[in-house]
């Protein structure tokens, strides 16, 4: 296996620290981003949607959404479980991850994709260039401010996202605030639930990933 990664990228970032709960070391192939190394032929014809990461396999299958990179390295390092343990487990740590995604990380994407002078012709990732929208940048703030708050909530009573086990949800969640921290959004005095959560899973040996 080999995995295309770029270093600073918050995506291949989720894996890098999956592979690292498991301890297991894939070579990797560093991708220039900032110079638009994904945007050449040569990436395209790994990834044709111009991202990273991507998982190749010694056989030559490429898998590059991040979930599903991820689903392959359990079914082949099932120790520790970072999808659940169980059934119930899988579910709502799957929902758990999709709501961060989705409400999260989306949002702060949304916001620092349509600030950052870098991606003035790039607010969207992909092979399609798309104009920036500046009034994105502040519903792309409120809509993480939500996600905190109901994060704040969640994380009552609870060691980890989803009940007293690590997993994938924390990953990316971790990586969605360590991300907001680039376009200077803070968690906030009043989270102190996130706040405790975030100071304890920092100390993990794999958030260096």
């Amino acid at each position: 296996m080999k995995l295309y990664d770029c270093t600073p990228a918050p995506s291949p970032r989720r894996v890098r620290i999956f592979l690292a709960e498991k301890g297991v070391e894939v070579p990797t192939v560093e991708v220039d981003l900032r110079n638009g190394e994904h945007l050449q032929d040569a990436f395209r014809g790994i990834n044709p949607d111009c991202t990273v990461p991507v998982l190749e396999l010694d056989d030559g299958t490429r898998i590059t959404e991040i979930f599903a990179i991820c689903q392959y390295l359990e079914d082949r390092y099932p120790e520790p479980p970072l999808l659940g343990r169980d059934a119930a487990a899988r579910a709502l740590v799957t929902m758990w991850n999709t709501k961060i995604e989705q409400h999260g990380l989306g949002a702060m994407s949304e916001m620092f994709r349509n600030k950052a002078r870098g991606f003035s012709n790039r607010a969207l990732t992909g092979p399609v260039d798309y104009e920036q929208i500046p009034e994105l940048v502040e519903r792309g703030r409120k809509r993480f401010e939500q996600f905190l708050s109901r994060l704040e909530l969640q994380l009552e009573g609870r060691e980890f996202v989803v009940g007293s086990d690590f997993s994938i949800a924390d990953i990316t969640a971790a990586v969605t605030i360590d991300f907001a921290g680039w376009a200077k959004v803070g968690i906030g005095d009043d989270r102190q639930q996130v706040r405790r959560w975030h100071e304890s899973v920092a100390q993990r040996p794999s958030m260096q990933a």
